[in-house]
């Protein structure tokens, strides 16, 4: 495959993955309780059913049945700015935008049911991954060059509109080995669905990328928690996750394919809970992602089984988000929690116009109220600040034009605010 078709593909599944408003396209946003304290602790704290999305094992930590059900709003905010190139030795101006990331409502459910004293059993729906942005503005817009509109063709092979959706259905169970001791496994079943287009009204180029495909991998998780005492314990998961074969209409360089397969990052985490006092607890989270595990993405011919397309190293690098987290019983009531992470991104040796991802930190608070003494309702919040970062990418669509440099510079920001909303209830 020539380089233009290369780059074509590159660039396409490379925003597929992007604006996410955790590090690469991954999201940390499963819960309203976690929310509120950055994911801190969320391995082990086990306050309702949600520990399902991150330890198996905590299920054993529960003598009731459980259930919870929440939505998350996430406002996200992605500005990519000052998109220039040059054209013989001048400043090409390809604009800004300044609203490029679709918000999103990501719903969850998860649901525990103690079987004795020593098995658990559950079942779960949530998100692990996603995004949605649109820079199609920029693909039709007329350069400027000195402030004058030029009729030159703009990099539309790094723009475009995405919506990249997934859903992570897990099943798992849990065993008590003694009062210190328990173990979790668990099967996901991750549905992937995807729509992709990079297309310009230049009639010379037309539309060169148009996906529209969806499908199913399995995955699983393993974990364990170990209870020092009532009061301090200790999780540890690690979660591997499959390859994606997603089908259905995939056009990429004005030629068909049927098939598109991404790998998608494993995680392990570990999370400590402590119970200072009465009223006041402290909890934490390291949580590392294998983002180089996202080496390459392959198009297939699915007809007859064989690639064709090789996809280029994207370099990626493993990433960690550590966060630290509170709780306070403020009344019979009332419990406060809030916490802060570190969020490191995933970018290494290329960076890309259509991955404003950077090193962000998350500053988070939120609350529960008992609604009665088997129910409650969660709240949470979270502001998560990106730094700001220069891109610079090469484009294969603007070395068509004699004198047009094909590097592309930018500036990119990635923020997000999340709100949530989840309900407890205990039978």
């Amino acid at each position: 495959m020539n380089k233009f078709n290369k780059t074509l593909l590159a660039s396409a599944v490379l925003l597929a993955s992007a604006q996410a408003s955790a590090a690469g396209f991954q999201l940390n946003s499963q819960s309203a309780t976690g929310i509120g304290r950055a994911m801190a602790g969320e391995a082990v704290i086990a306050d309702n059913a949600s520990v399902l999305s991150r330890n198996p094992a905590a299920m054993a930590l529960f003598d009731e049945t459980s259930l919870s059900l929440g939505v998350v709003y996430a406002d996200i905010d992605v500005s990519v700015s000052e998109v220039t190139g040059s054209y013989g030795g001048q400043n090409v101006d390809y604009g800004s935008e300044h609203d490029a990331a679709e918000s999103k409502v990501i719903p969850n459910f998860y649901y525990i049911n103690p079987i004795d004293d020593k098995w658990a059993f559950g079942v779960a729906a949530f998100s692990n991954y996603g995004t949605g942005t649109d820079l199609t503005a920029l693909a039709d817009r007329t350069p400027t060059v000195g402030g004058n509109d030029v009729p030159l063709p703009t990099p539309v092979d790094l723009l475009g509109n995405t919506e990249v959706i997934t859903v992570n259905l897990n099943t798992s169970v849990s065993y008590r080995i003694n009062e210190q001791w328990s173990l979790g496994l668990g099967i996901d079943a991750v549905y992937g669905s995807g729509t992709l287009t990079r297309t310009t009204e230049n009639p010379q180029i037309g539309s060169i990328v148009d996906v529209e495909a969806d499908g199913w991998a399995l995955g699983g998780i393993a974990g364990v928690v170990y209870e020092m005492d009532q009061d301090n314990r200790f999780g540890l998961s690690y979660r591997l996750s499959p390859t994606l074969t997603a089908k259905g209409d995939v056009n990429y360089a004005y030629s068909e394919y049927n098939e598109i397969d991404i790998p998608i990052a494993d995680i392990a985490q570990f999370a400590g809970f402590h119970q200072l006092t009465d009223t006041f607890a402290l909890h934490y989270t390291a949580q590392w992602t294998n983002w180089s595990k996202f080496d390459r993405i392959e198009v297939i011919d699915g007809d007859n089984g064989v690639a064709k397309a090789d996809l280029k190293e994207y370099h990626w690098k493993d990433s960690w988000f550590l966060s630290l987290g509170a709780t306070y019983n403020l009344s019979e009531d009332w419990t406060l929690r809030a916490g802060i992470a570190s969020d490191e991104g995933v970018v290494d040796e290329h960076s890309s116009l259509s991955i404003p991802d950077s090193d962000r930190t998350w500053y988070t608070a939120g609350a529960t109220y008992d609604l009665t003494n088997k129910s409650s309702v969660d709240f949470g919040i979270a502001f998560v600040r990106g730094e700001d970062v220069t891109v610079l990418e090469d484009s294969a669509i603007l070395p068509m034009v004699t004198g047009l440099d094909s590097e592309i510079s930018a500036q990119t920001r990635s923020n997000a605010v999340y709100y949530s909303l989840q309900y407890n209830y205990s039978f």
